[in-house]
């Protein structure tokens, strides 16, 4: 018998404020109504995101702690066209999230930047280049 993998959960410090962040990408979370410290959002494809509190988390966890560090992980989140990347860069950062780096044409034929939720998830944030724009790999 094999598992099937279709859920991710993040641990969260504020879930409001988690929440927040990723209504600006689109993902819209529902707060269990038996566990305000949990929410959950069906994706396409069959994938569930998860957002757990840490301390909901510790709770149903025993010995879990909160890892220092990161970002342990990036959720991707790919968009019709790159300057879909540049604008919604612009408008997480002008909002006040930090942003690990700024769009660029990466080699592998994509515009690419990484940003940071408010729990310092990472999020990357990508729409494939035209063909004719893609560049020579280099050095990144």
């Amino acid at each position: 018998m094999s598992p099937t993998m279709n859920t991710i959960d993040l641990i969260v410090t504020d879930l409001e404020a988690a929440i927040a962040f990723y209504a600006r990408l689109d993902v819209h979370f529902d707060v269990d109504p038996q566990y305000p410290d949990h929410a959950g959002c069906d994706l396409p494809g069959g994938m569930h995101l998860m957002l757990d509190t840490a301390g909901f988390r510790g709770s149903t966890t025993p010995g879990w702690t909160k890892p220092e560090g990161g970002p342990r992980n990036f959720l991707a989140f790919e968009f019709p066209a790159p300057a879909d990347v540049d604008a919604k860069y612009a408008e997480l950062t002008k909002a006040g999230y930090e942003g690990l780096r700024e769009p660029w044409d990466a080699f592998w034929g994509m515009r690419y930047s990484s940003v940071l939720d408010p729990d310092g998830n990472g999020v990357d944030l990508y729409a494939r280049l035209p063909e004719e724009t893609v560049p020579c790999r280099e050095e990144t």
